[in-house]
């Protein structure tokens, strides 16, 4: 039997009791590691973040703080090779761990450069300039922002194992509040290795960081108004989280990021031949395949003008058809395993609803031919495109498949197109394909009330666009209803929401002296 994932809590590792969790190799089927936090003291790694690592980040400048985020990035990179060989048990390409091991180190460096730069030499930030509140100026207010003595709990998702941890970890750190990560259970194990890497660089003081692999029954109980709760996951899960009396009774601060239905739009000006079309067809397949579809801001909803339904299918179809799936590394391969069987018969019950509102135009979602390795055994699944006549039709607006399924559909005019595009209920990420100025501006605005991010993708931007789905520490990442209603990244705005804020009043000299 494979052993227990361990844990660090406390200032030490160690495993689980009980028979845990089974994590199985999402290639291969077999048994990975088993995931259990049972024994482990949950109330003890709090107040070891309380009481060790608080002080000593607290005690810390925030270059200080810079500094030691860079060199635990650093070990992260320096390990990133033993990264990539666990992300491939988890069904990942070599395109797929960049996406988030690369991008986790590198979403970490970019905030160590912002910590450096971007904020002051000593531990409190003044906000703003003297405020004059009488009239003779000898009386006034600034606000100022300082580091809370609590903790923050991190619960991240199985998609993105690196990057979803750093992207939290980072902000919290340069603001001085110490962290006790949870991953998700089908990938604690890629996380895990990434947490020691950083605890064996002695880059953090201790306390600072923590990792419990597995279950936290009742750690939500310890927290309350000083305390800072990121959650990345479904919008169930989110909504439990919200209704604890940790969140509602005791203040403490929770910010959501949820999957959500994310929708990209062709212009009626990107008819086939003009770079658009081009750019919008491989955009989807892309969105579609990558992480094999399990990204939540990956396009669910392909939303093109009613007269180009068949040329689009087609063409996505034909370029779909090009796509290898199989064991990562195999010769050929561009689309690995979900993460594992049961999430392959989750993505499979929901796209089954999705077809039932149209037809599948590319695709099987029983069957898939396979390189490199057991389609029985792995969870592999084919990419599937849906064909949604009645654009409409509740289905494709409601139903998420978070795996390799996209929904396309039509619409008549750019009011049609945004009113599609509301009806997701808020996204993470939309986009909108065309050189039309004018169509252009009339889906942003229209659209931005029910997105956190929105990218104009045509033949100028394309050669340096980040694409569709890849959120940018220095924009905010997060959206509106259905997403969440929360916001990570954003450059320093993610560092400030970790901080508190509070209003000072005096005469201009106490003033000037803050911070």
């Amino acid at each position: 039997m494979s052993e227990i994932l361990e844990s660090y809590v406390a200032g030490r590792w160690a495993a689980g009791t009980g028979e845990g969790r089974e994590v199985h190799d999402a290639v291969t089927g077999e048994v990975v590691t088993r995931v259990s936090s049972e024994g482990i003291d949950l109330g003890e790694a709090v107040a070891h973040a309380r009481t060790k690592g608080g002080p000593a980040l607290r005690a810390m400048t925030f270059p200080e703080r810079a500094a030691a985020l860079k060199a635990a990035a650093g070990a992260v990179q320096e390990g990133k090779d033993e990264l990539y060989a666990l992300s491939a048990r988890a069904g990942c390409t070599a395109r797929d761990s960049a996406v988030d091991v690369d991008g986790g180190i590198g979403t970490a460096m970019v905030y160590a450069s912002l910590g450096r730069k971007g904020l002051p030499e000593g531990t409190v930030v003044v906000e703003d300039d003297f405020i004059q509140l009488g009239k003779e100026g000898v009386f006034g207010g600034r606000h100022v922002l300082s580091s809370p003595h609590g903790i923050s709990l991190q619960i991240n998702a199985f998609n993105f194992p690196v990057w979803g941890m750093l992207e939290k970890l980072a902000p919290a750190l340069l603001a001085g509040v110490p962290t006790i990560v949870k991953p998700a259970t089908p990938t604690a194990y890629v996380a895990v290795a990434a947490v020691r890497m950083m605890i064996d660089s002695g880059a953090l003081p201790e306390g600072a960081l923590q990792v419990v692999a597995g279950s936290i029954p009742g750690l939500l109980d310890e927290l309350g108004g000083q305390d800072h709760i990121g959650f990345t996951g479904s919008a169930d899960t989110a909504a439990m989280l919200r209704r604890d009396p940790a969140v509602t009774e005791r203040s403490a601060h929770f910010n959501a990021e949820a999957d959500s239905l994310n929708a990209s739009v062709l212009g009626p000006d990107a008819v086939p031949g003009e770079p658009e079309f081009d750019l919008f067809v491989k955009a989807l397949v892309t969105e579609m395949t990558v992480k094999a579809g399990q990204k939540c801001t990956a396009i669910r909803r392909a939303i093109v003008p009613e007269s180009q339904l068949d040329a689009v299918a087609d063409a996505v179809s034909e370029r779909l058809s090009g796509v290898v799936v199989g064991a990562p590394g195999a010769e050929g391969v561009r689309m690995g395993a979900l993460v594992g069987t049961d999430q392959r018969a989750d993505v499979q019950k929901a796209a089954r609803q999705i077809a039932d509102a149209g037809t599948v135009v590319f695709g099987d979602l029983d069957s898939v031919d396979v390189v490199g390795a057991d389609a029985d055994k792995g969870a592999f699944m084919s990419p599937v495109l849906v064909r949604i006549d009645d654009a409409d039709r509740r289905e494709p607006h409601e139903v998420e498949a978070f795996g390799p399924v996209s929904a396309l559909m039509g619409y008549r005019d750019a009011d049609h197109a945004v009113e599609l595009m509301a009806r997701g209920e808020g996204s993470l990420a939309g986009s909108v394909v065309s050189a039309d100025p004018d169509f252009v501006s009339a889906i942003v605005a229209g659209a931005a009330p029910w997105h956190g991010r929105i990218l104009v993708l045509d033949r100028d931007s394309a050669p340096e666009s980040t694409g569709h789905g890849t959120p940018m520490p220095q924009l905010v990442h997060g959206g509106p209803g259905r997403a969440g209603g929360g916001e990570e990244e954003g450059g320093l705005r993610a560092v400030y929401a970790h901080l508190q804020r509070t209003a000072v009043q005096g005469s201009p000299a106490v003033l000037d002296r803050l911070g």
